[in-house]
């Protein structure tokens, strides 16, 4: 790697923040994003090369409108009031495309432990985030209590899986900032 790449590869790295759905606007990613984004999550450092997730891409209007309403569903079964039901089914319009997110730890696994295998699903949601950053959308991971919603789970996984959430992806209509400040580089650090 030259390291005018390098470099430009570290900047789009320090440049990426969750952007929100209220700030994706159309297009979302194409096929062709899709499948880099999905062979960088595949990057992930991954003991025993077990791929301990999977995605599941929730686009257009017939899409979105199922999600929405089992969103819709979950809430007023979580006994939320029909106007914070609305606004979790909005949850589900609002962004051009969203994936679910979804794990296959096998806490069984000879090689590879429970905490190994949550560690490569953060990397490839990490993985997949930072792609889309790089192909010029953004997007945020979304979870809640929606994950854990019996009909909203049936709808997304199969036995042995657990629903992790979505991630919103589309255009930035703004540029993404930091929400939470964080400590500097060289307060995480230390030397044994």
């Amino acid at each position: 790697m030259s390291d005018v790449s390098a470099a430009s590869a570290i900047h789009g790295l320090l440049g990426r923040f969750s952007v929100g759905a209220k700030h994706l606007a159309a297009p979302g990613p194409d096929d062709g994003a899709i499948a880099t984004m999905v062979a960088a999550a595949l990057r992930a450092p991954d003991h025993g090369g077990l791929v301990p997730f999977r995605f599941v891409v929730v686009r257009g209007d017939a899409g979105r409108s199922r999600l929405a309403a089992l969103f819709e569903q979950a809430a007023l079964d979580a006994g939320k009031d029909r106007a914070s039901a609305a606004r979790d089914r909005d949850r589900a319009l609002e962004p051009p495309l969203l994936m679910a997110v979804i794990a296959r730890i096998d806490a069984g696994h000879p090689v590879a432990t429970v905490h190994e295998q949550w560690m490569t699903v953060g990397g490839a949601l990490t993985n997949l985030l930072n792609a889309a950053h790089a192909l010029g959308y953004a997007g945020k991971m979304l979870s809640g209590s929606k994950v854990r919603s019996a009909p909203v789970v049936a709808a997304f996984c199969g036995p042995g899986e657990m629903l992790v959430g979505w991630v919103v992806l589309g255009t930035p209509v703004r540029v993404g900032k930091p929400k939470f400040d964080k400590p500097g580089p060289l307060e995480l650090l230390s030397e044994f």
